[in-house]
């Protein structure tokens, strides 16, 4: 018998959990009851969804009791400790931290390119992909399944947001202390103007940091090798030969990436454009005798991956080079973990 599942959204209240109680407000109604979940100091809170007004109630393993579908949009610790819990008390627990991606036992997934994975689950848990990785493979994703991808060269351009609401707030802060400022013509006098760097290791505003995460092996960022490692699990390729270089701009909310890709069979422009034009999820932005690109500015708040700049590569006729934009909180976040819900959501409707 087919019925509407209960949901549950724990970290209501963060930066991704109020951008998701947008995103069930607007998407297909496909559940029940909807329960806010955050922690104990949050808790008592009123938060609207669905035309709704909707109390959030603490974080506590009684709280998923009743519950089908937990989404969590919390730290890493927090999920580590809490999805298993939800999972044992019946519900099935959708993840977008980084503490279970790389788990063998628990599927990667985004809809538009591995949706088949949803289904293999035996923690009863799912993950989210970072939000770099997921700005690009949507796109990347759809020209695997035509060309057959096999390497992936890529530098980053990451909005302050991918810091978190510390990193809006921060950059937000230095961008009115170098307002009307005669600085960034000498050596270190915007160092002299910011005050405070906030998460970031040097100033952000009027400034790009070729930084995006912690200390890995061999000088690598954690965020350089989340585009390698996740985008080998996702696109099932676990020998895909992957570079990133991650870099903070001084831009608030959507990441950007300059693509290249190289494919086992030779790759046509127009073909290439005639494939992501036609995918699930991306819109093509594609005509530089006009000017017109995706841009940060023109993506945020919209849910496609925005594609444009593509080229076949002069050097190489098995590759290609393009630019990609999306919003890191809601296709690199909370729009790809609701996505995720909906196909657990589906099972219950028989």
């Amino acid at each position: 018998m087919s019925r509407k599942p209960t949901l549950a959204v724990v970290g209501a209240t963060g930066a991704v959990g109020t951008v998701m109680l947008d995103i069930l407000s607007t998407r297909p109604n496909v559940w029940g009851e909807i329960r806010l979940i955050a922690s104990k100091r949050s808790a008592g809170k009123k938060l609207m969804c669905r035309g709704e007004e909707l109390t959030v109630i603490e974080l506590t393993p009684e709280a998923f009791d009743g519950v089908d579908v937990a989404m969590f949009d919390v730290p890493d610790e927090v999920s580590a400790e809490w999805a298993p819990i939800a999972a044992a008390r019946g519900a099935i627990a959708v993840d977008n931290s980084g503490a279970f991606r790389m788990d063998k036992d628990v599927p990667l997934v985004v809809p538009e390119v591995n949706p088949e994975q949803a289904k293999i689950r035996p923690k009863g848990i799912i993950s989210n992909p970072n939000c770099t990785t997921l700005s690009m493979i949507v796109a990347i994703g759809a020209l695997h399944r035509k060309y057959e991808l096999e390497e992936l060269v890529v530098a980053s351009y990451q909005a302050a947001s991918g810091a978190g609401q510390s990193g809006i707030d921060t950059l937000r802060k230095q961008l009115v202390e170098v307002a009307g400022q005669d600085v960034g013509d000498q050596p270190g006098d915007l160092r002299n103007v910011v005050s405070d760097q906030g998460p970031f290791p040097a100033p952000l505003a009027m400034n790009v940091i070729p930084w995006a995460g912690s200390l890995k092996d061999a000088g690598y960022s954690s965020e350089e090798l989340k585009v390698r490692n996740e985008s080998r699990k996702i696109l099932g390729l676990p020998e895909l030969k992957v570079s990133a270089t991650c870099v903070r701009v001084p831009v608030v909310t959507t990441h950007s990436l300059a693509v290249h890709a190289k494919f086992a069979s030779k790759v046509n422009r127009e073909d290439a454009q005639a494939a992501l034009r036609d995918a699930a999820g991306v819109k093509l932005v594609d005509d530089p005798e006009h000017h017109i690109f995706p841009t940060p500015a023109d993506v945020v708040g919209t849910d496609p991956t925005w594609v444009g700049r593509v080229r076949a590569s002069l050097d190489n006729p098995n590759a290609i080079d393009l630019f990609v934009c999306g919003d890191n909180l809601r296709k690199g976040a909370a729009l790809n973990t609701a996505q995720i819900a909906e196909l657990v959501a589906a099972e219950f409707a028989g």
